[in-house]
Order: structure tokens, then sequence, then C-alpha cells
């Protein structure tokens, strides 16, 4: 039988849709931003799952890690 962590393994295939613009790595753990087009065009991505969307580059950023640095992981 699969495993929940294989399983989300799996799925990390490649890298989210949009324009790639931000990567970082806190504490372990991948933060990265893409551009999508739309209302709320960046989207905080961290380990590969969308955490939010965001209307500017900075907004995105800081969520991204301050929700990192609450997860204390």
């Amino acid at each position: 039988m699969i495993t929940f962590k294989e399983l989300r393994e799996a799925m990390k295939k490649g890298m989210p849709p949009g324009e790639h613009v931000y990567d970082k790595k806190i504490k372990g753990h991948d933060l990265m931003i893409h551009k999508i087009k739309g209302s709320r065009p960046f989207v905080t991505y961290i380990d590969m799952e969308e955490l939010d969307r965001f209307r500017d580059l900075s907004s995105a950023k800081k969520a991204g890690e301050e929700f990192i640095k609450a997860a204390k992981g």
C-alpha cells in the first residue's frame, strides 16, 4: 500500500504554473513565488504546495516567510 508521503512526493513533478520570480530556502523549506495572469498574480508556494495568492511581490514574500517561521519547521 502506498503511504501519504509517497503519494505527495509523486505529485511534486515539475514546477507550478506561471513565471518563476522568487526562490528562497528557509529552515529546510522551499519558498517559491510565481507570477500568473489574474487579479492576484503572485502565488506563494511552500514545498511545492500553494499557500495563497497576493497582489504584489513584497506581500507574497512576507507571508511566505512568516508562515515558515510560525510553523517552526
